[in-house]
């Protein structure tokens, strides 16, 4: 371990605390030259903490203008140490060959919205502050203004479905649809108020009714879920043999994907049958040795000082020497 780099002047504080730090940092098992990744940087807690445990450099990746310029104040604590880049985790591989690297010792993944874009009102993520209606991690693309305003009301009902896991969505969808015909949504309040007039809050729950309707236009906007699928892949390409994954999810959409792609890449191939020969020569050796076979929670005491800790989820692997499963989308060579 090597003594904490002290924050110049110009670096700021981290505005928020990164869930399941310790945990994160001992799954990684930083080393002295170590290679890392924190491929969704936000504030950089998981960076600094990675830096502050061993004699190693870490490129820290975020598609937020404003998570990369908080990046480069914080670089100027650990000279020659943290690299800054802009762009999505899924493509860190390629990212990362840019600046002439192929391999790394570790790759930790904070999956979902940040603290500091929650708590921006004019990022638009977040229905506790009257904002534009963006959502948008990065400044490309859609916003979730032009979403609601644009898509068909069985798209908006899939989407809130699938993505939010609201079970009136339907009924949400039309209701958004009919305002849009009055005048189209610009703000988060507007849209709040439209999903609480139509999805009641049930007796005893604490959970403001447009919170899946968020969640569902956030994930959609950002294709969370593609991203995170191209992120596991490539982070799998990057891995040298003894390189450990550490991902932390939020909800269970996003754990399944993590669960999925774990199990199925750390799986032994079947046995050989005499029936289905040619199923276990093709099968591919695992690339993958979980850390452990259940996810790690928060401990009581990190739920009840960081809420948002609540529902977090740590899966951890460490990569074999066995080749990465071709890439989404790409054959086998």
């Amino acid at each position: 371990m090597i003594t904490p780099a002290p924050i110049s002047s110009t670096a700021p504080a981290s505005p928020h605390i990164s869930v399941l730090l310790n945990e994160v940092v001992d799954a990684l098992c930083p080393r002295d030259g170590g290679v890392y990744v924190d491929g969704t940087f936000g504030a950089g807690g998981y960076a600094r903490a990675i830096l502050d445990r061993a004699d190693c450099r870490v490129w820290g990746i975020d598609r937020d203008p404003e998570a990369i310029e908080r990046g480069r104040q914080l670089a100027l604590a650990y000279p020659g140490r943290l690299d800054i880049v802009e762009g999505r985790f899924g493509d860190m591989d390629r990212l990362l060959a840019e600046h002439g690297v192929e391999s790394v010792d570790g790759v930790a993944l904070d999956i979902g919205v940040s603290s500091p874009q929650i708590d921006e009102p004019e990022r638009g993520f977040s229905f506790r502050f009257d904002g534009p209606l963006d959502m948008r991690m990065g400044r490309d693309g859609p916003t979730a203004a032009d979403v609601v305003n644009t898509a068909a009301q069985d798209e908006l009902a899939d989407i809130i479905f699938h993505y939010g896991e609201e079970r009136m969505a339907r009924r949400v969808a039309r209701a958004i649809v009919a305002a849009r015909l009055e005048t189209p949504f610009a703000r988060t309040k507007q849209l709040a108020d439209v999903v609480r007039s139509v999805v009641p809050k049930g007796k005893g729950d604490a959970i403001d009714p447009a919170t899946r309707t968020f969640q569902a236009l956030r994930i959609h906007v950002n294709d969370e879920l593609g991203e995170l699928r191209r992120g596991l892949a490539a982070a799998e390409s990057l891995l040298k043999p003894g390189g450990r994954l550490a991902v932390v999810s939020f909800h269970s959409l996003e754990d399944r994907e993590v669960k999925t792609f774990l199990k199925e890449r750390s799986s032994p191939p079947p046995s050989p049958s005499r029936h289905a020969p040619s199923l276990a020569a093709d099968a591919r050796s695992p690339s993958f040795r979980l850390l452990s076979r259940k996810p790690i929670v928060p401990t009581d005491q990190e739920a009840h000082s960081n809420p948002r800790a609540r529902s977090a989820r740590l899966r951890a692997a460490e990569r074999t020497a066995a080749p990465a499963y071709p890439a989404p989308g790409k054959e086998a060579a």
